[in-house]
């Protein structure tokens, strides 16, 4: 089944315990963020502890409530300029609203997730598959129908494997 419009939102708005998500892409080509990007590049910037929107407010009921949201994007460096922006304009804001970002960060080693895709994981019960083009671009949402085993096993390895991300962005310049 693919997944858009409230279907979607609901399973941020319905989910008991936790939201979790792999991230794989280097970039992610979003219309809605389109304009935000080239200011980044531009050189504009935002203060991360002055974002308030409709995600981060959601991210501190969440956590009032006792829920979790988290993530782990696999990477290489050098950064793209998108995940620069990625790390600095959402990541920031999402980390101090309570989203717990980690990075793996397979420069110098084998990805322990070779060949993964992107997903989502609510409750540890219901997989999303996240289908994008090579450049990023979003194809389709998908619920997975099958054994969601192997999804907890990739999302405890992405844990384990990476580092929190105020640790990683410590020194780097965004």
């Amino acid at each position: 089944m693919l997944l858009a419009g409230e279907e979607w939102a609901a399973r941020f708005a319905d989910f008991q315990r936790e939201a979790w998500r792999l991230e794989t892409l280097p970039q992610y080509l979003m219309p809605q963020e389109a304009e935000e990007f080239e200011s980044f590049r531009g050189g504009a910037r935002v203060d991360p502890a002055d974002v308030s929107n409709e995600y981060t407010d959601r991210l501190r009921r969440q956590v009032a409530q006792g829920r979790s949201q988290g993530r782990v994007h696999v990477l290489t460096r050098p950064l793209s300029d998108y995940l620069r922006f990625e790390f600095h304009h959402y990541y920031m804001a999402h980390s101090l609203a309570g989203e717990e970002i980690r990075i793996l960060d397979v420069t110098n080693r084998s990805n322990p997730l070779e060949g993964v895709q992107d997903f989502w994981l609510f409750d540890g019960s219901e997989v999303v598959l996240m289908n994008y083009h090579s450049d990023g671009r979003q194809i389709s949402r998908e619920v997975f129908d099958g054994d969601v085993g192997p999804f907890l096993e990739h999302q405890r390895i992405a844990v384990e494997e990476s580092v929190a991300f105020e640790e990683y962005v410590k020194g780097l310049d965004l």
